[in-house]
């Protein structure tokens, strides 16, 4: 039997990690929550709305802090970091997809792109470079200098699951990432979401209400009693 302490960390280990929120009425979210996920694993949050699923994401994804609870990534504690090489860390080895684009509507497919690149400090023709790969490789070749006003809902998850791939994330975080699209182009968004964790080794932690999503992933969790708990 291997060493335990001798084996490399895994992507990711959470630990304890709580998360309330304080109104009229506390309400927790995250109670001493652990989770762990290995480089190139899928994983699917399932569960009924107002469970804590989008929360859990964004403090796994470090857009939010837990109250308390170690949330290492290979290894290191990255809530001890300061937000700026937090925002750093996250901007270099985390991708975001969410329901709602966020995109810039008066800037084009390639310009959203390459918003990461940019924040980075890569040079505008590098960025340029980068962004154009990977718009290709998600099928948009024919649409590059649209402004994605002009794109289809379906087009317009793809510009902004091209822009969460432009750093080569270790880990892509998605939200309900087909939550406005029909059937065909949920299928197409399932498809390229595969086969990138596939052909990258890119770990995949995603918040869905689609069954059939939640279907192909290796994992499926559903947070109970601010737990994550495995799926039957």
């Amino acid at each position: 039997m291997a060493d335990k302490q001798n084996m490399p960390p895994g992507l990711i280990e959470a630990r304890k990690l709580s998360k309330s929120f304080n109104g009229s009425n506390s309400i927790e979210i995250l109670k001493n929550a652990d989770f762990d996920l290995k480089k190139g694993e899928t994983v699917a949050i399932l569960g009924a709305s107002g469970i804590g699923k989008s929360t859990f994401l964004n403090v796994l994804g470090t857009l939010d802090r837990p109250d308390t609870g170690e949330l290492r990534y290979q290894g290191e504690d990255v809530l001890l970091f300061n937000n700026n090489k937090l925002a750093k860390f996250r901007n270099e080895s985390i991708g975001f997809v969410f329901q709602f684009h966020h995109l810039l509507p008066e800037f084009s497919a390639l310009e959203n792109t390459m918003m990461p690149a940019l924040i980075h400090g890569e040079s505008r023709q590098d960025a340029k470079n980068s962004a154009e790969e990977i718009l290709v490789r998600v099928g948009l070749k024919d649409r590059l200098t649209h402004r994605v006003s002009k794109l289809s809902g379906g087009e317009q998850q793809r510009v902004a699951l091209a822009r969460a791939l432009l750093q080569k994330p270790v880990i892509l975080m998605a939200d309900e990432p087909t939550g406005n699209l029909d059937k065909k182009n949920s299928e197409r968004i399932h498809e390229l979401l595969l086969d990138l964790n596939l052909e990258l080794s890119m770990a995949l932690v995603v918040v869905t209400h689609n069954m059939e999503l939640a279907g192909f992933m290796s994992r499926q969790l559903t947070i109970v009693d601010g737990q994550l708990v495995e799926s039957d």
